[in-house]
């Protein structure tokens, strides 16, 4: 890892594993570490903050401890799971079975994008604005080559980089486990929007609208792109839905349909044998 591309800084201070300990603590609290992102290794980590590595992996034991760190023997070290167990996975095959808990989901992600949208138009650094503008880039590039699933990976990263402007610690962590639904595709599938083109035009715009309001430092009109996109989801959402549910009553009816039209088979003539008393 390049120095100056570095999120771990020197240390130069006594309680050396002490302060390993709260620089780690520091990135995983503002979201900078998330969930299941791998840490370099124990040797990495020493020079880049220029300690040893017994220190390093005094402070990787005190981070175990907390369970802030998972440490996988021949696998390397990993931040724990920072959101608990709410979102486990037989709650999130259990949600997708039902309509009720896609609407909460929805109904939800409405409110909080649109506080999340509001507060990066404040708060965005250059920084975020950059990684803001790359990830709108990379979106235009999937979408002019018609790569639907791309552009759907890349819809993720994008709200993710919007509440990561936000610079709210709790939204940052939440939001991060919320996000883990939409790249499972455990709610929705967001193709069932990049999969028409209509659907993919308006994905697009809106999102440059959300992106174009925060570099505006524009908190109002972000809220309100960020909103309307989610109103957008929502009711294409119910719209597929729609579609399909009307897509099989129909197959059902052809099928009935072609049972009753099909003929019938030619019923086999008995033989008229006369008995041996008739001779």
């Amino acid at each position: 890892m390049e120095a100056d591309k570095c999120i771990f800084e020197k240390i130069e201070i006594d309680s050396v594993s002490d302060a390993v300990v709260s620089q780690i603590e520091q990135l995983i609290i503002s979201g900078v570490l998330k969930s299941g992102e791998k840490l370099p290794s124990e040797r990495e980590l020493a020079e880049l903050m220029n300690v040893s590595r017994p220190k390093v992996r005094d402070a990787i034991k005190i981070l175990e401890e907390r369970e802030l760190l998972v440490v996988k023997h021949g696998g390397g070290t990993f931040i724990g799971g920072l959101t608990g167990t709410a979102l486990s996975p037989a709650m999130l095959d259990l949600f997708s079975r039902h309509i009720s808990a896609f609407n909460d989901y929805l109904e939800f992600r409405r409110e909080v994008e649109g506080y999340a949208a509001y507060m990066a138009a404040r708060r965005a650094t250059e920084s975020d604005r950059k990684v803001i503008v790359k990830i709108i880039s990379l979106m235009e590039e999937a979408h002019g080559s018609g790569d639907s699933v791309r552009e759907a990976e890349i819809d993720a990263k994008f709200h993710s980089a919007i509440v990561d402007a936000a610079h709210n610690t709790v939204l940052v962590h939440m939001m991060s486990s919320i996000y883990k639904l939409m790249q499972r595709g455990v709610f929705y599938n967001r193709l069932f929007i990049y999969g028409h083109n209509e659907g993919r035009e308006r994905l697009l715009e809106q999102h440059k609208e959300i992106a174009n309001a925060v570099l505006a430092k524009d908190p109002e009109r972000a809220s309100t792109a960020a909103e309307a996109h989610m109103d957008f989801v929502r009711s294409s959402f119910h719209l597929a839905n729609a579609t399909e549910s009307r897509s099989q009553t129909a197959r059902k009816r052809l099928m009935l349909f072609e049972t009753d039209e099909a003929p019938s088979p030619p019923r086999r003539k008995r033989s008229s044998t006369k008995s041996a008393s008739a001779m």
